[in-house]
């Protein structure tokens, strides 16, 4: 076993397997024999038992595909946006962000990036190899150097008074060169402020929340693991929370001199709570994942119309870990660059809501219950009332 990609320590305890899953959720897929046919990986998750970092040990990045076909935006949700202007907001009061400088690692399409330089009237340089001109609608991005390539220790030169990663860090198996840059970049300036927000795994293993567990998401953090990644780096913990009904962390960090090799006593016990979490995982999954499968089974022999809610890597992971999956008839999403497409390993075509109208589907499954109220909306106004089911 190799040694942790966090912090180096030897001993990475395998707990989880899910064998032979696509090994890309947000590529999109022209036909259904396209997507069918797409690659696939193995997933084991293992945990280092020093640091609590998750990892699967057997990624293989040469696997996985960032370009123009990666359709990963969550910004055609009035939710989401709302969160997302909000918590742009809450940056630019907090450190006072007006006419600065801003990095972003991760960019996607550049709408946060584009959102913070247009209400702090900043600039910024934002990365990320599936970047599209044509799709980034925001007032800022003339204000924007946008680069269609990956973060890496090669722009560790250049500084920013706020540097930002959403979404990105569980992508990256090996963080540490990642974070080496960031600090390069953070000490450039007096001040700089880190900004990243990750996937919480607390929940996921709380929840044995499978659909969260696939490919893509290489590495998986708790509020602990992140913490301590970032001070290993020499960085001081300004903030560090779960947002958006708990489904995501995001810490704020800044440089704070020598790096904090000690942990406290708390540090232990919330690494032993973390390990308790891993150790009674599998069979808590196991559990759950029959409990779908029952539930997916009696809509089957009731011959119900069942529709899936979201077409992103939840999706994917709920339909090619489930068994009874095969019953549901179609996928419907409303990012319409999703819509025509198809589900990665199954070959589900991905509806636009309208055509629910026409199809009239009996369930309803919300793969994010944070989305759940915007959906009962939206079926509403189409004079639908299927049952609806939340993860």
């Amino acid at each position: 076993m190799a040694p942790c990609p966090a912090c180096s320590s030897v001993g990475m305890e395998i707990f989880h397997e899910a064998p032979s899953v696509p090994t890309n959720s947000c590529i999109l897929m022209t036909t259904p024999e396209e997507a069918r046919a797409y690659p696939r990986g193995d997933i084991r998750l293992a945990v280092c038992r020093t640091c609590g970092f998750i990892s699967n040990v057997a990624f293989e990045p040469e696997q996985t595909e960032y370009s123009g076909r990666y359709e990963e935006t969550q910004g055609f949700s009035g939710t989401f946006r709302a969160f997302h202007e909000a918590l742009a907001g809450e940056l630019i009061e907090k450190y006072d962000l007006r006419g600065k400088d801003i990095l972003e690692i991760g960019c996607g399409k550049g709408e946060f990036i584009s959102l913070l330089a247009d209400l702090g009237d900043n600039r910024g340089v934002g990365f990320d190899p599936g970047y599209l001109e044509d799709r980034n609608p925001g007032k800022g991005r003339d204000r924007v150097v946008f680069q269609k390539e990956f973060y890496s220790e090669d722009h560790g030169h250049l500084g920013a008074d706020l540097i930002c990663c959403k979404m990105t860090l569980e992508h990256i198996h090996r963080p540490q060169p990642l974070l080496s840059a960031v600090r390069q970049s953070a000490s450039r300036r007096k001040d700089t402020v880190v900004f990243f927000q990750v996937p919480d795994v607390t929940r996921i293993l709380e929840d044995c929340a499978f659909e969260d567990i696939y490919y893509e998401h290489c590495s998986y953090y708790g509020a602990d693991s992140l913490a301590r990644l970032f001070r290993r780096f020499g960085f001081g913990v300004l903030s560090l929370e779960g947002v958006y009904g708990g489904q995501y962390l995001t810490i704020e960090a800044a440089l704070s001199g020598e790096p904090l090799e000690e942990e406290d006593g708390r540090d232990a016990e919330d690494l032993a709570e973390h390990l308790a979490l891993v150790s009674g995982f599998q069979d808590r999954c196991r559990a759950k994942l029959a409990e779908w499968e029952q539930r997916l089974g009696e809509f089957g022999r009731s011959g119900k119309h069942v529709v899936l809610w979201g077409s992103g890597s939840k999706a994917v992971s709920f339909l090619t870990t489930l068994e009874n999956a095969g019953i549901v008839n179609h996928v419907v999403d409303i990012n319409p660059f999703r819509q025509g497409h198809f589900m990665p390993g199954t070959g589900q075509a991905i509806l636009a809501p309208d055509d629910l109208v026409h199809h009239r589907p009996d369930v309803v499954i919300v793969l994010n219950p944070i989305y759940a109220e915007e959906i009962s909306s939206d079926l509403d106004a189409r004079g639908l009332s299927p049952e609806i089911v939340t993860l």
